[in-house]
């Protein structure tokens, strides 16, 4: 149980809780420090060893590989109809608010999409059109298609996943609630993460603060209609939300999500910001997000 409890998003199997927090908790600190806190800063972390405030990883990137295998087990997706839906979204989000030349390749990709749904032989034996074109965008494709096309299927299959497998749903939101105590604050969560936190609250009592980053929490049809429990609301616990995006994130496919999560019934309003980052060439990365001042004052808020 901890102060802070982080949660990661997709293809961090190959990962642990350790390496993770090692590679999160500078970044978080240095987000503290630019807010204007350097003795907060301090306590996160100092001198390389765990401070005074408790910060602890919920790691369930273990929960996509299979049992035996070298690598992750999420070349498949759950639904491969879900995946292409999710991939066609991803690919109208890049036509609307990528770059030029994202816009132009996905402009050119949804053009060409017709309505043969024709199913391949299993999820993956073909790249159907809308994933096979999401890896000719640029942002998804910078060490080029081959990785591309990795780096889709993993994400495209891993959220799908979550979403329709019961049992990884229900072990990935335990690993957070076992963090989550009376000592709790904050719950930071990015990409998927953002997922897993956001239903893990309404299981736990303790009031405290949230902070989603490059959250998928608003795409409608494939993540935000199979959100869990139904409707959308915020979650009972949380006393303040701030959900920062970087424009050019083409996972968080909604930059405000306040009009989308209203307070359930009899709750009170909270206090809800939204803010927009600049994370240069890697616009979804979790250490660039940390890393902004915006994202440490709200740290700063939630533990003061």
């Amino acid at each position: 149980m901890s102060v802070i409890v982080l949660v990661h998003g997709i293809a961090q199997e190959q990962r642990s809780a350790d390496s993770l927090e090692a590679s999160w908790l500078p970044a978080l600190v240095g987000g503290v420090r630019a807010a204007g806190s350097p003795h907060l800063a301090d306590e996160l972390w100092r001198a390389a060893r765990p401070g005074q405030i408790d910060t602890r990883m919920a790691f369930y990137g273990d929960l996509f590989l299979k049992d035996g295998a070298q690598g992750a087990g999420d070349d498949e997706a759950a639904d491969s109809d879900l995946a292409e839906e999710l991939a066609r979204a991803w690919l109208e989000t890049a036509a609307s608010r990528g770059s030029a030349k994202d816009r132009a390749v996905a402009a050119q990709v949804l053009a060409q999409l017709t309505g043969d749904q024709s199913r391949a032989q299993g999820a993956w034996a073909a790249l159907r059109p809308a994933v096979n074109g999401l890896t000719r965008i640029p942002w998804f494709a910078p060490m080029g298609i081959a990785a591309a096309g990795r780096f889709v299927k993993r994400a495209l299959g891993q959220v799908t996943r979550y979403l329709t497998d019961d049992a990884i749903r229900a072990a990935a939101i335990g690993r957070v609630k076992t963090q989550i105590g009376p000592e709790t604050r904050l719950v930071i969560g990015h990409s998927l993460g953002s997922v897993v936190g956001y239903e893990t609250l309404f299981e736990v009592d303790q009031p405290l603060a949230l902070i989603t980053l490059g959250s998928p929490l608003g795409l409608r049809r494939v993540v935000y209609d199979r959100l869990r429990p139904q409707p959308p609301r915020i979650p009972p616990p949380v006393q303040a939300w701030t959900n920062i995006a970087d424009v050019d994130d083409l996972v968080a496919s909604v930059l405000d999500l306040r009009r989308q999560f209203p307070p359930g019934p009899g709750q009170a309003a909270i206090s809800y910001d939204s803010k927009r980052v600049d994370n240069g060439a890697a616009p979804h990365a979790a250490e660039h997000y940390l890393g902004k001042a915006s994202v440490g004052a709200a740290v700063i808020q939630a533990i003061a």
